[in-house]
């Protein structure tokens, strides 16, 4: 929907006066019952996403990424002020700690939690006696500049330092979180629970104090990239890019020269308002309120909190940081949240929704010279719905119909017209038959084998937990993961078949600047996905040629780098005994296997010292466990697009002086690059 700047108002429409309806000061939450709040009139209230925990949950034992501190924000190398190039002063109003529940006093599409006395409780201000200085006199706490990695006496081997580069922090938080969600949910679906695994992570999280970027700010975040996705509203919070864990506008108390004034810093179009989102550059976003939750009550929404925030970023000018839910095509209910940049809000109006409320409107025009977000996402949803709409493409399958979904190769870089000659095949080529191969020991499990069964003889050899959640993501890295295979009794809907039931996503083989042909996917990845086995023919470790050409297209187990050996770190924060095996410890396989002659998309994958995606081994159809499966899983969630790559791992000699792999010198650019591989 565009609206010129000129435009006339019909009936249903109302232009909005810009002055402010009230005080902008900010109220802050009183002690457990008492009200102190004396105006009739609602006071401006942040609310924090989750907060103070019982004594000995672990609250304030480790202090955040990324210490609160006042600041002069900038963003694009732009500085704010009384006007759009003067400094501010930002200083947070949610700088204090709140109650255990998540309470949302804003409208949005999520679950409500909270009773009505902890609401209530969040409406004063805090004792007199509150440690350290703040805005207007008013005291709070502010986390210590530096953490100590640990938690209860032990040491978080995990997390990077604090004065590590931004983005490497988002990461290791992210990754953590996303650990220990997926062992929470594991641990629900054994004892039959129902409890959200994003909320309770994301809760421990908070307690511990591990998470980046706590102290908000108008633009930028360090460490989060235009285009990242998200699955859950608790991941915008931990990393910093939107407090509320259910609001959908976030705000904050900054000056403006010698002003305060309220003003909006990111917003979450999530879809539970008439928002209008189809041009990528232009976002109508409709107020919050007027939906009730419980009952179908409807009223109008009222200027205040979120809403009054984004009036005042319409005439303050500041930049809004904008996350745009899509729906997850791989999901029915869920969804994914993609940041799409710096926005700033052009008009606002007032107009009657289809449910017979006055709604407000916000019309915000995104910021030129910005790398393209949300219109990636679009753009790869036309490509799958119709591939003929992609342009630059040499070869609509390279696969030449042997994957369900069909290989797109795409030259846009120079005029060559594809890759050296290889047959494609989804199939490894062993040395022997696998009817002469150790058979796999199945299970008896009717139907599907279920989480917590002791009996299932798949589960057992698992550790005694079923190795993927019930939407198949894999939980952790183990040494080998054993599948259910032709000698189980379950059907092929087991939750436990996951990789053996081949590529399920959109790849597109593409040319690279400087490595050759690289591997992309048009689908969103999400961190514990499968992507695809490694295929080629297994050869003798024993009489490895490790020529120039053959060594591009053979695959060894050497030990990764440490992100990928750090994947699983996360329950330890809940007492979980630590999995983590450090590269001293690792111990590789030998199976090696050459895609040089036949092999599949995994042969495209580039090295990368910083990856998005790690090998597994897996067993289904054979028991021997030298020779197993090598799959691949997404590190972290991958947005479309991207190149999937994956860490070779150091070049080391082996024990045997046999079949090692030749130094070369990496290319791949990341942060962290080790120059060699």
């Amino acid at each position: 929907m565009y609206r010129a700047s000129n435009f006339i108002p019909d009936p249903n429409q109302e232009l909005l006066d810009a002055k402010p309806l009230r005080s902008l000061a900010p109220m802050f939450p009183a002690p457990m019952g008492v009200n102190v709040n004396q105006s009739s009139t609602p006071p401006l209230v942040c609310v924090t996403p989750v907060g103070q925990f019982p004594t000995g949950f672990g609250g304030g034992s480790l202090p955040a990424f990324g210490s609160y501190t006042p600041f002069s924000a900038t963003a694009n190398g732009v500085s704010y002020g009384t006007s759009a190039n003067g400094p501010i002063d930002a200083t947070p109003i949610s700088a204090y700690k709140t109650r255990t529940s998540i309470i949302s006093l804003d409208g949005d599409d999520e679950p409500y939690s909270g009773t009505s006395v902890e609401r209530k409780a969040r409406r004063g201000r805090p004792p007199k006696n509150s440690s350290a200085d703040g805005l207007n006199g008013v005291k709070f706490k502010r986390p210590k500049p530096t953490y100590k990695n640990f938690v209860a006496g032990k040491e978080l081997g995990f997390l990077p330092s604090s004065s590590a580069d931004p983005r490497e922090i988002v990461e290791a938080v992210h990754m953590t979180f996303e650990a220990l969600r997926r062992r929470h949910l594991q641990l629900d679906e054994t004892q039959d629970a129902s409890k959200r695994a994003d909320l309770k992570a994301g809760a421990i999280m908070m307690a511990s104090n591990i998470r980046a970027n706590s102290g908000k700010r108008i633009g930028t975040v360090p460490g989060v990239e235009i285009g990242d996705i998200f699955y859950f509203r608790m991941e915008l919070c931990i990393i910093g890019l939107h407090a509320p864990s259910m609001g959908g506008i976030d705000y904050m108390t900054t000056k403006f020269g010698n002003d305060e004034d309220s003003v909006a810093i990111c917003i979450v179009s999530a879809g539970g308002y008439e928002n209008e989102d189809d041009d990528t550059d232009v976002l109508v976003y409709s107020g919050q309120g007027g939906n009730s939750r419980n009952t179908e009550e409807r009223h109008d929404q009222k200027l205040e909190r979120g809403n009054l925030a984004l009036e005042r970023s319409l005439h303050r000018k500041n930049e809004i940081r904008v996350v745009r839910g899509f729906k997850d095509p791989f999901c029915i209910t869920g969804k994914v949240y993609v940041y799409d940049g710096l926005y700033k809000i052009h008009e606002s109006w007032k107009e009657r929704t289809k449910s017979g409320i006055n709604c407000f409107k916000y019309k915000l025009l995104r910021e030129p010279g910005q790398p393209d977000g949300a219109a990636i996402w679009k753009m790869t949803q036309r490509w799958i719905d119709n591939p003929a709409t992609r342009g630059s493409v040499i070869l609509a399958d390279l696969s030449s119909g042997a994957e369900i979904v069909p290989v797109c190769l795409v030259n846009e870089v120079n005029h060559e017209k594809g890759p050296g000659h290889f047959t494609y095949t989804n199939q490894v080529k062993y040395l022997r038959p696998l009817s002469s191969m150790k058979p796999l020991q199945g299970c008896g499990c009717q139907s599907v084998c279920l989480p917590g069964d002791a009996s299932c003889s798949c589960g057992q050899h698992n550790g005694g937990d079923l190795p993927y959640s019930s939407s198949g993501l894999l939980v952790c890295r183990k040494p080998i993961i054993y599948e259910c295979g032709e000698s189980c009794h379950c059907s092929p809907n087991c939750r436990n078949r996951v990789t053996q039931k081949g590529v399920r996503l959109h790849f597109e083989v593409f040319r690279t600047m400087n490595r050759g042909w690289g591997l992309r996917c048009w689908d969103p990845i999400r961190a514990g996905a499968f992507i695809c086995e490694y295929v080629g023919e297994v050869i003798d470790e024993n009489k490895v040629n490790l020529d120039d050409s053959e060594d591009d297209y053979i695959f060894q187990t050497v030990c990764p780098g440490e992100k990928t050996l750090k994947w699983n770190c996360g329950p330890e924060l809940i007492g979980e005994e630590s999995t983590y095996v450090s590269a001293d410890e690792f111990e590789p396989l030998p199976i090696k296997i050459s895609a040089k002659n036949i092999g599949n998309v995994s042969r495209f994958m580039n090295h990368s010292c910083s990856p998005n995606v790690f090998w597994q081994p897996v067993q289904y159809d054979h028991g021997d466990d030298r020779h197993p499966h090598i799959m691949f899983f997404a590190l972290n969630h991958i947005p479309p697009m991207t190149e999937l790559t994956y860490d070779y791992g150091v070049a080391e000699a082996e024990p045997s002086g046999l079949g090692s792999r030749r130094t070369k010198n990496c290319m791949c650019g990341s942060r962290n690059c080790r120059g060699l591989f």
